[in-house]
């Protein structure tokens, strides 16, 4: 098994793969950090000249023809927050900023009266985005955040590389969220472990990810980091943890953020009618509990 790591996007990432006759793995390496990189320039807010922090930064009524990785998380963002009625919303990136979880370091807590201000200048439905010509339009004051989806659609993006490559059967993590192709050299599928918190007394979790990508939503690393789109606040604590199995480790990430703005209750129906595959670890007392979506548990009862 060979096993290559770097950083970008913030954090770690990491390929592993069975060893190939002919395979040049300073170019594999190579290829891999080209792509990241042109990832980072199209969506990172901790690049001042990346496009989003250029559209970010636009004059109202600014047109944008955007490259295609852009356009594809853009539409993906859009879907999955018209799916889930905002819970997840990518134009909340001034309220990241204000609360200290963008690039940006805060000299003191947000005040009330800015956070309801960049509230009013936010919102999914603000944005005009035709999908067959990649154009799109900046509202005014609109602060874009792909930090929800953007490490996922990396994922896959080195998934799709590696084929490319020919290495067919794959395991991709960044910064955990991972992507299994194919199967291992043994004919097993790329078994792995739900996140789960620390200290949580919960039975392990294991999926063979085979096709399949997983994604966690969850406060344990980073602290608070995700924010209501309803209210442009922080995120209460009582869901400590989403995890989402799908096809697509983009929609993974950016399932898990939204069914943990929206919780168990709410966000059970609504994985329910989507078919997602869904784990929620919920805060209860001094511990913890879980509970799974329909088609999460037909893939464990399978």
């Amino acid at each position: 098994m060979r096993t290559l790591s770097g950083t970008a996007l913030g954090t770690v990432w990491c390929v592993r793969f069975a060893a190939h006759e002919g395979i040049d793995h300073s170019s594999i390496r190579a290829a891999i950090e080209h792509r990241l990189a042109r990832i980072v320039v199209e969506m990172s807010q901790w690049e001042p000249a990346s496009l989003l922090s250029t559209f970010n930064r636009a004059a109202a009524g600014t047109w944008f023809t955007v490259p295609p990785d852009f356009a594809t998380v853009m539409a993906a963002a859009l879907s999955v927050a018209e799916q889930s009625g905002g819970a997840f919303d990518p134009t909340h990136g001034r309220a990241a900023a204000l609360l200290g979880y963008g690039a940006e370091t805060v000299a003191r807590p947000a005040w009330a009266a800015e956070l309801d201000e960049v509230l009013s200048a936010a919102g999914w439905q603000r944005l005009a985005f035709d999908r067959t010509t990649r154009r799109l339009r900046q509202p005014g004051g609109l602060w874009l955040d792909f930090s929800g989806i953007a490490k996922g659609y990396a994922v896959d993006a080195l998934a799709d590389l590696l084929a490319e490559q020919g290495i067919a059967d794959a395991l991709v993590e960044i910064g955990g969220e991972l992507a299994g192709r194919g199967l291992k050299p043994d004919g097993q599928p790329w078994w792995v472990d739900l996140e789960a918190p620390p200290g949580a007394a919960l039975a392990p979790l294991r999926v063979g990810l085979h096709e399949q990508a997983v994604a966690t939503s969850g406060d344990y690393v980073r602290g608070a980091h995700t924010i209501d789109p309803r209210t442009g606040r922080p995120l209460d604590a009582r869901v400590a943890s989403v995890s989402v199995i799908h096809d697509s480790a983009m929609l993974a990430d950016a399932w898990a953020t939204a069914l943990t703005v929206l919780g168990v209750e709410v966000g059970m129906d609504l994985a329910a009618r989507h078919g997602v595959a869904a784990r929620f670890v919920e805060r209860e007392g001094a511990g913890f509990i879980e509970a799974f979506s329909p088609a999460l548990l037909g893939m464990i009862e399978d």
